[in-house]
């Protein structure tokens, strides 16, 4: 009698797999910081797989951006929870992790000090970022603001967004554009948004929602009363992911107060590890794990890593079951749609300050950046061909 696996097994081991992979390839090519990492993710995940909808993506993207944390880091773990359930969240997470840990490990290791801020290629990979963003307020902006009066909320949230830049400034301004939407749309007929099947418990949700806020209150208690350097690296990183918001360069403000007073690393060493941060693929919030192999070797990365990134995962875990409620009432509707339009605003203001301001410094870098343009919109290359030829182009014509 043979015992062979079951077919339900079997899919669920290809379907993680396939996040895994995916995941993993988005770890390696995804450049240009969490606005870029977005626009990556549309191009992979739903134009390319169609594993969300337009309108279920920007709702994801927009409570992503209302949560503390790695916004884009939770997109990804998001799409990754509603296809492979709670370890298709964390194989999206590792993938999308792993390779710039493994490099600022690396660098941490080996190329302590090491300056790579000038390289033309580095500065090619701004470029590419550049054409990424563009591509995905292009395609975003079409579905999601079709008529004037979105096309208007999503102007108005653009200037709010460059004119008032701080750390809450994106949740305020998302409230607000809920609240207009709803007030706008409230008596129009609004297309019902597509079932998110969320294959996971609402008791597992609570969970996670009860241990994020036990965690950020218990590891400061354990911190005063012991004297383990590990508990006070947890708590550290802990907290600085628990508490940001606005994407990965706010935390560095907060990582900052965390590690230099402590006397755990020095202010060279702390800018010297940032920008190598800049020089990989991959979240931001990764320079936790050059901070933790400075300070700890690679188990400190290992748990300097983990400690910083839980939170996003238990708030994304805790609050999916009940969004997916929450945007199909029809009173939600409308508030998604004024909020969507301010997400393309967003994007928006991030394509100019900091992608653009930090890439387009010369002629020709504006040319690059229309090239890689076209190339993604008008010859449809898929993103890894932009990366390539945006680092050549960046070494061979920009230095």
């Amino acid at each position: 009698m043979s015992m062979g696996i079951d077919p339900k097994s079997k899919a669920k081991f290809r379907t993680l797999l396939e996040v895994g992979l995916v995941s993993t390839k988005l770890g390696l090519t995804s450049f240009g910081g969490p606005v870029a990492h977005l626009g990556y993710f549309h191009v992979e995940y739903i134009q390319k797989r169609k594993w969300l909808d337009e309108r279920s993506y920007a709702d994801l993207v927009a409570l992503c951006q209302f949560l503390p944390g790695p916004a884009s880091s939770q997109v990804g773990i998001g799409i990754g929870l509603l296809r492979g359930g709670l370890l298709g969240g964390m194989v999206a997470w590792l993938g999308f992790t792993l390779p710039s840990v493994i490099a600022l490990v690396l660098f941490a290791l080996l190329l302590k000090g090491f300056e790579l801020g000038n390289s033309g290629w580095i500065h090619g990979l701004k470029i590419v970022a550049v054409a990424i963003v563009a591509q995905a307020v292009w395609s975003m902006g079409q579905k999601l603001t079709p008529d004037r009066t979105r096309q208007t909320l999503a102007i108005l949230a653009m200037v709010f967004t460059l004119v008032w830049q701080t750390a809450f400034s994106q949740v305020i301004l998302i409230v607000l554009a809920g609240i207009v939407g709803l007030l706008l749309y409230r008596n129009k007929e609004v297309p019902l948004a597509s079932e998110l099947h969320v294959p996971i418990k609402r008791a597992v949700a609570a969970v996670c929602l009860i241990l994020f806020a036990g965690l950020l209150f218990v590891l400061p208690i354990l911190r005063q009363l012991t004297d383990y350097s590990w508990v006070a690296l947890a708590d550290s990183f802990y907290r600085s992911g628990s508490l940001v918001f606005g994407g990965g360069h706010v935390v560095l403000p907060l990582l900052e107060r965390e590690v230099v007073p402590m006397g755990w690393i020095s202010k060279q060493d702390f800018l010297a590890g940032y920008g190598a941060t800049q020089a990989v693929p991959g979240p931001l919030f990764t320079f936790s794990a050059y901070l933790g192999t400075m300070i700890h070797g690679v188990w400190g990365a290992a748990v300097a890593t983990v400690a910083i990134f839980l939170p996003a995962f238990l708030l994304i875990v805790g609050a999916l079951p009940f969004w997916n409620s929450v945007r199909k009432s029809p009173v939600m509707q409308g508030a998604l749609m004024g909020v969507n339009a301010a997400v393309v605003g967003i994007l928006l203001a991030a394509l100019y300050n900091p992608i653009w301001t930090s890439a387009i410094l010369s002629t020709g870098d504006f040319v690059l950046a229309i090239v890689l343009f076209g190339m993604l919109i008008f010859w449809k290359l898929p993103p890894w061909v932009i990366v390539i030829v945006g680092a050549l182009g960046g070494e061979l014509f920009l230095k």
